[in-house]
């Protein structure tokens, strides 16, 4: 599999936010969220369209969150987890990060 990052997606808010290669497979694994591997679009659109919520415990975190009605076994939303965080690149300067943690389905 690819190193690095698969995609980037602009949130309404003008966050440009990646998913990796790494994560992906993480997610898609067959201990955590083997079910969203068919919707791996209705990532990239919950992160564009969808509505935000901030972890209350975690101010770095984020859940973006969009209902869809095709999702399997009753479920009504797909759910997308953000990471943000700053790192310092070589040069020394911080550089913005906004990735995808974990993403799954729900129902609200």
């Amino acid at each position: 599999m690819p190193s690095g990052k698969m995609w980037v997606q602009r949130d309404r808010f003008g966050n440009d936010i990646y998913l990796t290669y790494e994560r992906w497979k993480h997610i898609t694994d067959q201990d955590n969220h083997p079910e969203i591997e068919p919707y791996l679009d209705y990532i990239r659109e919950t992160i564009r369209l969808g509505r935000r919520r901030q972890d209350p415990y975690d101010p770095h975190s984020y859940k973006y969150y969009r209902p869809f009605p095709d999702l399997p076994d009753g479920n009504t939303h797909l759910v997308v987890c953000v990471r943000f965080r700053w790192k310092v690149a070589p040069d020394g300067t911080a550089q913005e990060e906004k990735f995808v943690t974990t993403a799954y389905f729900q129902w609200f």
